[in-house]
């Protein structure tokens, strides 16, 4: 809600300044890019209910501060305050461990689009919010909210010990180092930071831009609403065609129609029409992109290390908007700020040419199964499962008694895996 809003309300400040702006707008980022990881750790240590609650405060106390806040500055002490309740790593494991295991794919993807629509929902109810009560309304509604979850999460939320397999939900210290260096996942790492660096410095600059045509910020709902629309019908246009063209070559696309927005902004951003049309052509990219990458995120990552994947995803993506904020006010303050859309088309050149390694993503199915297993017939157990027709990849870890498979559901047969999987000795 803060996004759409704070490069127009931040002018009321008395130190406002465009670099301090930017770093205002992705500053949540930065927190949350280096707390991901840690927080979701801790989780498996102390419990994932204590963790959460400490996060929805700290996001409190930040929301706080910045509806309390009497400068920019303070807004912005605020934001890096909310960003350190980086709890999403510690929701996602607490989700699996209060659902079945055949229920659990759906309950995360449940949660993946609740994420995505509230987005869309805070870009068109952050005008409204703002016209009414001001940045300090924002910020207090937020703070509300927060502490309004904590009571879910302690009495209407199951409680539950640990017990989904970590690999597939948390990060594993051990598993980063390998994973960092991965040239499919880090492709995908680079990929979402930069597609955050977008998102974040278009609404460093797409506000001033809508006031200059005489857009009210009471009405930026208004233009949100239909571009946003058409962007989601894009969307689903590229879904579609993905079938028949593959799947990277429509990203390949999609990198392609974010340049030219980039580039629209740079040669018609001055009218009202010209505006609209590459708005809707960077939606339409960023929506593809932004919800294809993490299938592929976990369609790539070996089996039983989806959990450190996506940690690492999830640091890439918050850190690119804190760094899309600082670059487009750090430009805005020392350059014209037209050149931000040169950089950033220039950029997607760069993009377009790292993708292109990415190649396909085979479409495999994961499975978590509890093994009976003893330092005797690990290796064999182990054997064992990997000779079953379909399976790909393996990853037995026996002092969770717990197996991650990756198959082809067309050929494995996961009866007799779990056949196999509770073989007595």
């Amino acid at each position: 809600m803060v996004m759409p809003v704070l490069a127009i309300l931040s002018l009321d400040f008395p130190d406002y300044s465009p670099l301090l702006l930017g770093i205002a707008i992705g500053g949540y980022g930065l927190t949350q890019a280096l707390l991901q990881i840690p927080m979701g750790l801790a989780s498996d240590k102390f419990g994932r209910k204590p963790i959460i609650i400490c996060g929805l405060l700290m996001f409190a106390i930040g929301s706080w501060v910045a509806a309390s806040a009497d400068s920019l500055l303070w807004v912005t002490i605020g934001r890096f305050l909310q960003g350190a309740g980086a709890i999403a790593g510690a929701v996602m494991a607490l989700a699996g461990d209060v659902s079945r295991e055949s229920e659990r794919p759906k309950v995360m993807a449940i949660i993946g689009i609740s994420i995505g629509f509230s987005f869309y929902l805070a870009l068109l109810l952050g005008p409204v919010i703002a016209n009414s009560y001001g940045l300090q309304g924002i910020f207090s509604i937020t703070a509300v909210f927060a502490v309004l979850c904590i009571p879910l999460i302690m009495w209407v939320v199951p409680n539950a010990r640990n017990i989904a397999p970590a690999g597939e939900t948390l990060p594993v210290i051990v598993d980063l180092r390998k994973l960092f260096s991965d040239p499919k996942l880090a492709r995908l790492n680079f990929g979402v930071c930069i597609l955050h660096l977008f998102i974040t410095l278009l609404f460093v600059q797409l506000p001033a831009l809508l006031a200059g045509q005489g857009v009210e910020l009471e009405d930026h709902w208004a233009v949100y609403l239909p571009v946003l629309a058409l962007s989601v019908l894009g969307m689903a246009i590229l879904m579609r065609t993905s079938k028949k063209f593959g799947q990277i070559n429509i990203i390949l696309f999609s990198i392609l129609l974010m340049g030219l927005s980039f580039l629209g902004f740079w040669l018609f951003g001055s009218t009202f029409w010209g505006l609209m049309i590459v708005v809707w052509l960077f939606f339409t990219g960023f929506n593809y992109l932004e919800a294809n990458f993490p299938s592929m995120v976990s369609s790539i990552s070996p089996a039983g290390k989806k959990g450190s994947a996506m940690g690492i995803y999830a640091s890439f993506q918050f850190f690119g908007a804190f760094l899309g904020g600082a670059i487009s006010g750090l430009l805005q303050e020392y350059f014209v700020s037209e050149l931000i859309f040169v950089i950033a088309a220039t950029l997607c050149v760069i993009w377009l040419i790292i993708m292109k390694g990415l190649g396909g993503t085979e479409l495999l199915k994961r499975y978590t199964l509890p093994v009976n297993v003893s330092a005797q017939n690990a290796d064999q157990l182990s054997q064992r499962l990997a000779s079953l027709n379909g399976v790909h990849d393996i990853t037995l870890i026996p002092e969770q008694n717990v197996a991650y498979l990756k198959v082809d559901s067309d050929q494995f047969d996961l009866r007799a895996a779990r056949q196999v999987a509770n073989l007595e000795e």
